[in-house]
């Protein structure tokens, strides 16, 4: 086995304890939770490429997230809603309308998995809908920047 120089075990010691405190650190903010403060707020996201964005309202009850809704807006400032997709009220591309509904579906339970879990780290991005999952969570951390109170641990 070969023995470290008396000159190389200071600079390893540090290298450890500079390892060991990064750690340590990160599992710190890791753990830290925010307390906010009651009421509604409502955050938005940039436009996409088509000037459409994403809103959404979350309802803070007794320091913690007990609703949350999103919705996404058309350039033309109609909602994405079951006509998301048709063309004059009609489907004409079939495969263009599904697309359209995936993201519709996805919207609804982006919201319910982070009312449920109170974390976007939590909320799982649904093929197809990735547009609308990068909006989501712009428009959450919008929302929320007004609602912060403190930092607990």
């Amino acid at each position: 086995m070969k023995r470290v120089s008396s000159k190389k075990k200071p600079f390893a010691v540090i290298c450890i304890l500079l390892l060991a405190l990064f750690l340590i650190s990160a599992c710190n903010e890791s753990n830290r939770q925010f307390a906010y403060k009651d009421g509604t707020y409502i955050g938005k996201s940039r436009e996409d490429d088509t000037g459409a964005y994403g809103e959404v309202t979350i309802i803070i009850t007794s320091g913690q997230i007990s609703s949350c809704k999103f919705v996404t807006w058309q350039a033309d400032g109609s909602i994405k809603d079951m006509e998301y997709g048709k063309v004059n009220g009609e489907v004409s591309n079939k495969d263009y309308y599904n697309k359209a509904q995936l993201a519709v579906d996805a919207m609804e339970k982006y919201a319910k998995q982070y009312e449920q879990t109170k974390k976007t780290k939590n909320v799982d991005v649904i093929a197809g809908a990735t547009i609308a999952y990068d909006q989501f969570l712009e428009a959450v951390n919008s929302a929320l920047k007004d609602a912060v109170q403190t930092s607990v641990k």
